[in-house]
C-alpha cells in the first residue's frame, strides 16, 4: 500500500511541490466517490500518462486480485482506466525504475512472489513479471539498498521465511534473484516495512512493525549498503502495526522519525539520528487507524500526518514542528464503511495537497478547501424519498479559519432533481464567521441521482464543490416505525401492520427477504406478508409484525425490505417493551 512516487536517492518520502498558503490547518471535503467493483483494498498514486496530474492505481482483492488504473480528469474527479488481472496481492509501490520518468509498479502482499508491471507512459502497464521470493510477501518497500545507484525491492515475507529479502535492480525494469534474506529479529513476525536513512550514513535502513504474542514492537535495521542489514533494537509499541510512514516531524528536519498506525492510535518516534529513537507518543484516533502518510497538507513547511481508517473517513494530525502534533481532525466520507488506504497529491491543480481514500467498494476524493471549513465534510445525501415528494432541506456551513476575510464571487447549484433553497455565501466572510447554503431533492427517477453546488471564493484558485447526492424510490411505507404497547412475557400481541405501495410506473422486486434482523429483539419479533415477489405499479402489500417478549425488558429490532425500487434496504424500526404484569 506504498502510495508513494519514489524517486531513485537515499530516503524515499512522498515529494510534491505544493505553493505556499496560509498558515492554518488544511480543511478536507469530499468532493468525488468512484465506485470500484472489486473489493479494492489500496492504492498507489502518480503521473501514469504523463499529463501533469496524479492519478490513482487501485490494488483490489476481489477475485483472483486486479490492479485498476484511474486516471485523473484535474478536477478531483477520476475516469476508469486500464484494468489488469494479477494473482492475489494488498500492497504496491510505484517508480520509475529504468529512470526514464516512467512510472512503474512494484505489487506483492500475496503468495511467494513479488511482481512488476512496466509503465508505457500513457497510463498503461505491460503484464506484470513475476519474481519469486523464499515466503508470502506482506508488503513492499524500494530503494538503493545495495549502494549500486538502481531500485531494489525489499520484500517482507512471513510463513516459512519471516524475514525481509533484497530483490536487487537492474536499472532496466528487472530484479536478480534475491541476493539477501535478514530475519525480522526479537520474536516478531512483520507486518510492516519503510525504508529510511535512520543513522545519516547514506545507506537505507529499514523499520518493520510486528507482533509476538501480546507484544507489538518496531524492530530497527540498519542497513550496510549491500543489502544486508543489522539489527540495531526494538521499541514497544502499542498494538499490531498497520504501516509506517517516515518523515521530518521536527523544524530542524536533520533526523529522520516514524509514526505507526497501531489500531485505535498512531505512534510517534522521533529520530536521534544515530539510529536509535525516543520512546513512542500515542495520539489517538478512534476509530482504528489503517494507513498512514506524513506530509505537509497546510503548506507551513511543516510536516502533518493524515490517517485513514476503518469506520468514517480520513483523520488529520497538524504537526507543531517540534514532533508534536495537534488532536485529530476527523473528516467524513459519509458512512461509507471507513476506508482502507490514503494518500496525498495536488488532484484539481490549484496548488494544494489532496487527499486519496480507497473504501471497501469505492475510491474518494477529499479536496484541500483551504481555509474555508465545510461542515459536514461529506455529501448532502438525501435518502430514501419517495418519487413525486420533496425531501427536508439539509444545509452545508462554511467558516472561514484564516486570518483574512474570504470574499465569494458565484454560488450555484447543478442537478435538476436538485434546488438551493437558501445561501448567505455572498460578498465578504470575516475570519471565524460563518455561512450557509441550503439544498433539497425532488426524486423524479427510482434510484441515485448526483448535483452539486458549485463556490467561486478566495481561499482557493479553483471552484470548490459540495456535493449533493438523492436516492429515489418506488416504495411508500407506512407507517415509517412501529411502537408496541407493553406486553406479557410469553405471549404474542396483536399484529401491527405496515402497508408497502408501489408509487412508480414498474413492477418492484423484492429481491431476496422481507426479514427481521438486529438490535436486541431480532427473535422476538415476527412477521408474515402477503408481498409476494412482485409489487405492480399501483399495488399494496400488507406486513404484519408480531412481538412475543421473553424478559421483562426493552426490545429494539428492525424489519427490512430488500427490493429493486430504487432504495435498498428499506428499514423500519420496531420497538416494544416485555412485562411480567
Amino acid at each position: 500500500m506504498f502510495s508513494r512516487t519514489i524517486a531513485p536517492r537515499a530516503v524515499l518520502l512522498a515529494a510534491f511541490v505544493v505553493s505556499a498558503q496560509p498558515s492554518a490547518l488544511a480543511q478536507f471535503e469530499t468532493s468525488a466517490i468512484l465506485p470500484v467493483p472489486t473489493e479494492p483494498y489500496s492504492l498507489m498514486v502518480g503521473d501514469f500518462n504523463r499529463d501533469g496530474i496524479p492519478d490513482v492505481a487501485v490494488i483490489s482483492v476481489g477475485g483472483t486480485g486486479s490492479v485498476d488504473i484511474l486516471l485523473a480528469n484535474g478536477d478531483g474527479t477520476f475516469r476508469a482506466g486500464a484494468s489488469y488481472t494479477v494473482e492475489v496481492l494488498f500492497y504496491g509501490a510505484t517508480a520509475s525504475l529504468r529512470n526514464n520518468g516512467i512510472l512503474d509498479l512494484v505489487l506483492g502482499g500475496g503468495d511467494d512472489t513479488v511482481y512488476v508491471m512496466l509503465g508505457n507512459g500513457d497510463g498503461t502497464f505491460q503484464s506484470p513479471v513475476a519474481y519469486p521470493t523464499a515466503g508470502a510477501n506482506l508488503m513492499v518497500a524500494l530503494g538503493d539498498f545495495t549502494g549500486h545507484g538502481h531500485l531494489d525491492i525489499a520484500s517482507l515475507e512471513w510463513s516459512s521465511c519471516n524475514c525481509v529479502q533484497i530483490l536487487p535492480g537492474n536499472g532496466d525494469g528487472t530484479f536478480g534473484a534475491p541476493i539477501s534474506t535478514t530475519p525480522v529479529p526479537y520474536d516478531v513476525t512483520g507486518f510492516a516495512i519503510a525504508p529510511g536513512d535512520f543513522n545519516n550514513d547514506g545507506k537505507l535502513d529499514l523499520a518493520v512493525g510486528g507482533q509476538f504474542g501480546a507484544s507489538s514492537k518496531l524492530d530497527v535495521l540498519l542497513g550496510n549498503g549491500d543489502g544486508t542489514f543489522t539489527d540495531d533494537g526494538y521499541y514497544e509499541i502499542g498494538g499490531e502495526p498497520f504501516a509506517i510512514a517516515t518523515g521530518y516531524f521536527t523544524s530542524d528536519k536533520t533526523n529522520l522519525d516514524l509514526a505507526v498506525s497501531v489500531g485505535g492510535a498512531i505512534d510517534v518516534l522521533l529520530g536521534n539520528g544515530d539510529g536509535t529513537f525516543q520512546q513512542p507518543v500515542s495520539y489517538s484516533t478512534q476509530p482504528t487507524a489503517t494507513w498512514i502518510i506524513a506530509q505537509d497538507l497546510d503548506g507551513d513547511g511543516i510536516v502533518d500526518l493524515a490517517t485513514s481508517n476503518s469506520e468514517v473517513g480520513a483523520i488529520v494530525f497538524k504537526g507543531n514542528g517540534d514532533g508534536t502534533f495537534q488532536s485529530a481532525s476527523l473528516y467524513s466520507v459519509g458512512g461509507r464503511g471507513g476506508a482502507n488506504s490514503i494518500a496525498a497529491a495536488d488532484f484539481n491543480n490549484d496548488g494544494k495537497p489532496d487527499l486519496v481514500l480507497v473504501g471497501p467498494d469505492q475510491v474518494i476524493t477529499l479536496l484541500n478547501t483551504g481555509s474555508a471549513i465545510f461542515s459536514p465534510t461529506s455529501p448532502l445525501t438525501f435518502l430514501n424519498q419517495l418519487l413525486g415528494t420533496t425531501s427536508a432541506p439539509q444545509s452545508v456551513t462554511i467558516t472561514n479559519s484564516g486570518t483574512t476575510p474570504m470574499t465569494f464571487s458565484s454560488v450555484a447549484s447543478s442537478g435538476a432533481a436538485f434546488r438551493m433553497t437558501a445561501n448567505t455565501c455572498s460578498g465578504s466572510l470575516a475570519p471565524g464567521a460563518q455561512c450557509s447554503i441550503t439544498a433539497e431533492f425532488t426524486a423524479q427517477a427510482k434510484g441515485t441521482v448526483s448535483g452539486g453546488i458549485t463556490i467561486n471564493d478566495s481561499a482557493s484558485s479553483k471552484p470548490q464543490f459540495v456535493d449533493l447526492i438523492g436516492i429515489g424510490s418506488e416504495l411508500s411505507i407506512k407507517p415509517a416505525s412501529l411502537k408496541f404497547p407493553p406486553q406479557k412475557v410469553g405471549t404474542q400481541s396483536s399484529p401491527l401492520v405496515i402497508q408497502v405501495t408501489n408509487v412508480g410506473k414498474t413492477s418492484v422486486a423484492f429481491t431476496h427477504f422481507i426479514y427481521i434482523d438486529g438490535g436486541s429483539g431480532y427473535l422476538d419479533f415476527s412477521q408474515t406478508n402477503d408481498c409476494g415477489t412482485h409489487l405492480r405499479p399501483g399495488a399494496s402489500c400488507t406486513i404484519s409484525v408480531m412481538f412475543t417478549p421473553k424478559k421483562a425488558q426493552a426490545y429494539t429490532s428492525h424489519l427490512y425490505i430488500e427490493n429493486n425500487g430504487g432504495f435498498t434496504p428499506e428499514s423500519i424500526p420496531l420497538t416494544g417493551t416485555g412485562t411480567g404484569d
